[in-house]
């Protein structure tokens, strides 16, 4: 993928929230194809079902998680309105800079503040928000490609899950392929998490690999 090509998709959909999504269809097809080959060793599998439930539950996951797109970025929006609002009705400067305190608190941001600099940030905030007029809050174009980008990183990642499957007739073999392709895209995720953040590769790629496997596991046993 060139930085032009990524750069393009990080306009449409944040790289950690895409990310994100990836990690949740992972966990989702590991889910199945793991749960499956427990089901296999006790009582034998029928392929065609689990490919069908593999691509099934990605594909219904990403419906679910592209909708909740569509209304955290609503309520998102809807937050920030009345935020404005909020900074208009105050009494005077000083609530108003309190309201703006209160929803951007640099002491969560990792970067050492000084208290004038802070005042100085509120204060431009402050100016700005009161030369503008809030509008109303509607889904644009890019939001639904936002969600639409959400669907097609969900379902696809049943897509490597059942290549195996396709490939060969011996359920056992493919089983084994499956689970280890999808290890490995866990290990792949961590690492290009890392990239994008500036953390370790390879640490955060074995960090996500141990994660992804623990919540597999607790995915299993309660039944998931």
């Amino acid at each position: 993928m060139t930085s032009n090509t990524t750069s393009q998709f990080a306009n449409i959909i944040d790289p950690g929230d895409a990310l994100g999504e990836v990690l949740f269809g992972l966990i989702m097809a590991l889910t199945w194809t793991v749960g499956s080959r427990l089901v296999f060793e006790q009582e034998g599998l029928d392929v065609y079902e689990l490919v069908v439930a593999t691509i099934g539950c990605n594909v219904a996951w990403g419906i679910i998680d592209a909708v909740l797109f569509v209304l955290g970025t609503t309520f998102y929006r809807s937050r920030r309105l009345r935020l404005f609002r909020q900074i208009k009705s105050a009494k005077n400067e000083s609530a108003a800079l309190k309201v703006l305190e209160n929803e951007f608190p640099v002491r969560d941001v990792p970067l050492s503040a000084k208290a004038a600099d802070a005042d100085a940030l509120y204060r431009s905030f402050l100016a700005f928000s009161r030369r503008s007029d809030p509008v109303k809050v509607s889904l644009s174009k890019a939001d639904l490609l936002g969600a639409f980008a959400v669907f097609i990183l969900v379902a696809a990642t049943a897509i490597p899950a059942i290549i195996p499957f396709l490939l060969t007739d011996n359920t056992y073999l493919a089983l084994r392929a499956s689970n280890a392709i999808l290890v490995l895209l866990l290990f792949v995720t961590g690492y290009t998490w890392a990239s994008f953040s500036g953390g370790r590769p390879l640490y955060a790629g074995i960090t996500m690999t141990g994660l992804g496997l623990i919540l597999v596991t607790i995915a299993i046993a309660l039944g998931g």
